[in-house]
């Protein structure tokens, strides 16, 4: 069960998306703030980062997404928003973007799609790093 940390500034978003996410089967973690999500990334562990672009701050979900680019354990990263415009994360084009409200289906399988791509990275890094060892 891979685990996901979900920051959203408004708690009717938060729970409705963590229960989404608990009952497609992740271990959901959640933060109303971006230092509480980044106090949370450096506590544990996790596959998906998932956050709102403006909680506190117009960039407050920037500075999560760079936190989490900085872990060593690189989660997959992604915006949670309620407006589509790709100019909205400056410095980030590259960030998907999970649109809300989203069907429940489409979302959980954006959510595996991006986990999954984590996880070929990690392996094709590691068989990288073996095969110099070699």
């Amino acid at each position: 069960m891979a685990r996901v940390l979900l920051a959203d500034q408004n708690p009717t978003s938060r729970l409705t998306l963590q229960t989404i996410l608990e009952a497609g089967g992740y271990r959901v973690d959640s933060a109303a703030t971006a230092a509480e999500a980044v106090g949370l990334m450096d506590e544990k562990e996790y596959a998906l980062v998932l956050t709102d672009l403006a909680m506190e701050s117009p960039e407050a979900g920037l500075k999560v997404l760079a936190h989490a680019r900085l872990k060593e354990y690189q989660p997959a990263t992604a915006l949670v928003t309620a407006w589509r415009n790709e100019a909205e994360a400056p410095g980030f084009p590259d960030a998907m973007m999970l649109v809300e409200p989203q069907g429940v289906p489409e979302l959980l399988g954006d959510v595996a799609t991006l986990i999954s791509r984590r996880a070929t990275r990690l392996v094709a890094r590691k068989l990288r790093s073996h095969s110099l060892a070699s």
